[in-house]
């Protein structure tokens, strides 16, 4: 029955891997972040606030430009009239006319805070806006780096795991034909059948594992995959991480779009104190004003009118019933609210900084130790089956051997892709990464 049920979990992953490997494509690296720049949701949805966000710089620009407004009315009008006719008698008439009028105002702010601080608060605004994008669009890269990695040591732990179990099936038939010939012990294939029972849950895991971290992938790129390119294993690990702390620790400073649009709300803020406090500020403009009537009172029903204007209005604010003074102590709140926000990104991105500083510069010791646990681990495999042979190492040796190889290469694995995800964040933090960072990355791969 145990064997049965082996190879029915066998079947299963083996079914799950063809339909994941059905009518998809083969992807690169560099494909697979120029599709997640078309189809990624979050992108196309920071595509269009980005484009919302230009127009702050021109909602703030117009109340500094004219104002010019057209408006016309018509209306038909009855009543009655009594007045005294020559002899003092009272007289009535009926009164049926039809009014026109045509209005055209021109209004040109001469001196308004308000309208200066909406202006300079709608430039940063749209500033903030680009800063904020350029955030998400190096978010997206890191997404598609981490997202591709994630399916590639997925799909590497899945072939680990199914060599392993092919390795404990290997052993178990070798058990198999020595019990058989009254060499081997019943406790030496009880243990490579326990050891075999795991290998095949940990493929079945490891099955779910690469499904789910294609999903993600697909999810970010748009398009169903079933192949990626492989990671080369002779790349040089130590040739990315270029500078020390305080060279990025000063590139991020400079470049940080996250801290830039933390500084852009506290200047924000500023202006929002300008506009509340201009509430209290007296405001001139230039008014013209051309009025076009046709019987446009009972006195003038059969006149036409043409009056032209043109005047200066001053207008000085007295009270507001409050108003003014609780919007600018609001505003006040805002911009310490701000300053604590900016405060803050930097401690959070110097962090993230020192983080993946370190992750990459640790990554090369550490990747260069596990090729020499693996080389080792290889080695200690092939002389435990000579020591078995030889009667001085036993069946749980060999076991316990092929175990720490597969552990070691899975780690080994890890180390890798978390040297490259650590790269791609560490500029991203940095805020230099770009299209050329991708394309570096892509040429540790290869196509399979």
């Amino acid at each position: 029955m145990q064997s049965v049920f082996r190879k029915s979990l066998v079947s299963s992953a083996c079914l799950i891997l063809i339909g994941l490997s059905g009518s998809a494509n083969a992807i690169g690296l560099i494909q697979a972040y120029q599709a997640a720049l078309k189809n990624d949701p979050q992108h196309r949805a920071a595509i269009a606030e980005n484009v919302s966000g230009q127009e702050f710089q021109v909602i703030g620009r117009s109340a500094l430009l004219p104002q010019a407004q057209y408006s016309y009315s018509t209306a038909n009008n009855m009543g009655e009239s009594i007045a005294p006719d020559v002899l003092g008698r009272q007289k009535l008439t009926h009164l049926d006319y039809r009014s026109t009028t045509r209005n055209v105002t021109i209004r040109q702010t001469l001196f308004n805070l308000d309208a200066y601080a909406r202006f300079k608060q709608g430039e940063a605004q749209t500033k903030l806006s680009d800063a904020q994008f350029d955030v998400r669009s190096k978010d997206l890269m890191v997404r598609v780096i981490t997202a591709y990695a994630d399916a590639k040591f997925a799909e590497d732990q899945l072939r680990l795991y199914q060599a392993q179990r092919d390795s404990y099936l290997e052993q178990k038939m070798v058990n198999d034909r020595l019990f058989q010939k009254g060499e081997g012990t019943k406790t030496d294939m009880l243990e490579t059948q326990a050891k075999l029972d795991v290998a095949e849950a940990a493929v079945l895991e490891a099955t779910d594992n690469l499904y789910n971290a294609r999903n993600t992938l697909s999810g970010i790129i748009g398009m169903e995959v079933s192949q990626l390119d492989v990671l080369q294993d002779n790349f040089n690990v130590g040739a990315l991480l270029q500078g020390d702390f305080e060279y990025w620790k000063v590139t991020a400073e400079k470049n940080n779009a996250e801290m830039l649009a933390a500084e852009l709300e506290l200047e924000i803020a500023e202006h929002d104190i300008a506009k509340s406090r201009a509430g209290h500020v007296p405001r001139v403009d230039l008014n013209a004003n051309y009025n076009r009537g046709k019987s446009e009172t009972v006195v003038t029903q059969t006149q036409d009118n043409n009056v032209r204007s043109i005047g200066v209005q001053l207008v000085i604010p007295i009270y507001s019933g409050g108003y003014v003074n609780a919007v600018s102590k609001q505003a006040v709140a805002q911009k310490d609210k701000a300053r604590a926000g900016l405060d803050s990104t930097r401690i959070k991105v110097m962090n993230e900084l020192r983080k993946q500083f370190n992750t990459v510069k640790s990554s090369v010791a550490k990747i260069e130790a596990l090729q020499k646990s693996v080389a080792s681990s290889t080695i200690l495999v092939e002389a435990t089956k000579q020591s078995i042979k030889g009667g001085v190492r036993i069946n749980l040796d060999l076991l316990n051997a092929q175990q720490q190889l597969v552990t070691t290469q899975r780690d080994l694995a890890q180390a890798r892709y978390s040297y490259l995800i650590g790269f791609i964040k560490l500029k991203a933090t940095a805020g230099v990464a770009n299209i050329d960072d991708l394309h570096t990355l892509s040429g540790f791969f290869a196509p399979n």
